[in-house]
């Protein structure tokens, strides 16, 4: 399905639904939902009554990114500079081709670095403030700039930046501040529109062509595990712990995505067109299918993740029984956000999934 037509169908589905799965704030888990929400729910960046910004959970505007999205980016041609790239945050123009590079998040890193680019200025992951793992062969050496949630506007200067990549969801109270540093542009949020999202930074980068290259090889991989996965393709759960929290996520996540470009199915109460929804201890059998993939955020002594495994439902559930519950990097799956990522987890889903 191409991405504009699939952006269309999640917002049909989502008013079809009536979504409302709660809404939570705090943390950074990725995705942008309770991932790092330091900016707004919703496309407007707008935060609530109580002064925080919570997580865009259900309803149109949180369906509607990956659509917005697709239509940013710019009209110049191949090679041309100047240029100007029409983001969430308004117009930018980039005088010419960037050089130094600041992301702001995993997701905007991941881009560059599949698209050659070197950035100097990187903001991490709420605790764990290194670089990815399977992003350090060509990630060079950039500059810590603050976490997400905590951007350090000072370091983020002296780096001398001509281009700033982050996203409307995660700053978009710091975006004025930082476009007087260098030319900004921001997606709406991290996540499932992590295609567009790629598109809208090779834009500014020109780029263009070779995302689009990255994207169909990425496509095709998907859809030949598919195929080789057969008719009868099992069911895959994705349940993360987080702290204070367990998430089984849906259909608007990352790695909803990727299970979709396979063709490979969700029980039903996962197929929601929304980011996930949470489950206790006491309810982890809500979990239930042919195969659970688990991820952890941060330190594991801080999740619910041995309350949840040592109780009898758990222990009961099909994938349990069938030895077919494993844990997967989270880096990848969950806080990847970009095409090399992506192509990571097609990998691992083959492994675990086709028959030898």
């Amino acid at each position: 399905m191409s991405l504009r037509r699939r952006g269309t169908a999640a917002v049909a589905l989502a008013v079809a639904a009536g979504l409302s799965l709660a809404a939570c704030s705090g943390g950074d888990g990725g995705d942008g939902g309770d991932g790092g929400d330091k900016a707004s729910a919703s496309a407007s960046g707008k935060a609530d009554a109580g002064g925080k910004k919570s997580v865009a959970q259900g309803g149109k505007d949180f369906a509607a990114a990956a659509d917005k999205t697709a239509r940013m980016g710019t009209d110049a041609a191949p090679g041309h500079f100047p240029r100007t790239v029409n983001h969430a945050m308004g117009a930018t123009e980039i005088k010419a081709r960037p050089q130094r590079v600041v992301v702001l998040d995993v997701g905007e890193f991941d881009n560059v670095v599949s698209l050659g680019v070197q950035p100097v200025g990187y903001a991490p992951t709420e605790g764990d403030e290194g670089i990815p793992s399977y992003l350090k062969k060509g990630a060079g050496d950039p500059k810590n700039v603050g976490t997400i949630n905590s951007l350090n506007l000072e370091a983020i200067a002296a780096l001398k930046p001509d281009l700033i990549l982050g996203s409307q969801l995660r700053a978009a109270d710091k975006y004025k501040e930082l476009s007087k540093i260098a030319p900004t542009v921001f997606s709406i949020r991290p996540g499932f529109p992590w295609k567009q999202n790629y598109l809208l930074n090779a834009a500014a980068l020109d780029k263009t062509a070779e995302a689009k290259a990255k994207l169909a090889a990425y496509e095709t991989k998907a859809e030949r595990l598919g195929a080789d996965l057969g008719a009868s393709k099992p069911t895959v759960t994705m349940l993360r712990y987080m702290p204070g929290k367990v998430r089984l996520y849906a259909k608007a996540s990352f790695i909803g995505t990727i299970l979709d470009d396979a063709g490979i199915p969700r029980p039903k109460n996962q197929q929601a067109v929304d980011l996930a929804t949470e489950v206790g201890p006491e309810t982890v059998d809500q979990a239930d299918a042919d195969w659970i993939f688990t991820g952890v955020y941060g330190d594991p002594k801080k999740s619910k993740r041995d309350s949840a495994e040592s109780n009898p439902l758990w222990k009961n559930l099909k994938a349990v029984k069938a030895g077919q519950a494993k844990d997967v990097r989270d880096e990848t799956w969950y806080l990847g956000l970009g095409v090399t990522a992506a192509d990571s987890v097609l990998d691992d889903l083959r492994g675990f999934l086709v028959k030898k």
